[in-house]
């Protein structure tokens, strides 16, 4: 159901901003950010980092992609999630036909700390098994 209404409305020739991350978890930081963004751009192309248990990156994608999808429930439409390679490096020779931007959050959102999340999370309990942490204790 969900794919089809990303279908109804996506559109690959709209304005169409990037998020890049590991999102291990996605988190209110994240969310905060994806909806400055969308104030600018039609919708927002969401790319997960295959980074599962490379470091401390204990969530697998799909499981990355619910919290998302519960997350941005009322965006429906307005984003799409790929998983995208470990991307290092974003690299351009010459003036093109995007910008790279850093979107400036408050001091409050800017603390948010999936590290620290996950940490807190390990110390309750609750990261034994990755992918069975409960989405509404995270987000």
């Amino acid at each position: 159901m969900v794919k089809k209404e990303i279908k109804k409305n996506w559109k690959n020739n709209q304005p169409t901003a990037l998020m890049l991350g590991r999102y291990q978890p996605w988190h209110n930081g994240h969310k905060t950010l994806f909806k400055r963004i969308l104030k600018k751009n039609k919708q927002v192309l969401i790319m997960v980092k295959d980074v599962y248990k490379v470091g401390d990156n204990p969530f697998k994608f799909l499981h990355i992609k619910k919290m998302i999808f519960k997350s941005l429930a009322n965006y429906k439409g307005r984003y799409k999630i790929i998983l995208s390679p470990n991307i290092t490096e974003i690299c351009y020779g010459r003036k093109v036909g995007y910008k790279i931007k850093k979107i400036h959050l408050s001091k409050k959102i800017q603390k948010i700390s999936a590290t620290q999340i996950r940490k807190s999370l390990r110390k309750k309990g609750k990261l034994k098994n990755y992918n069975e942490v409960k989405l509404k204790k995270i987000l």
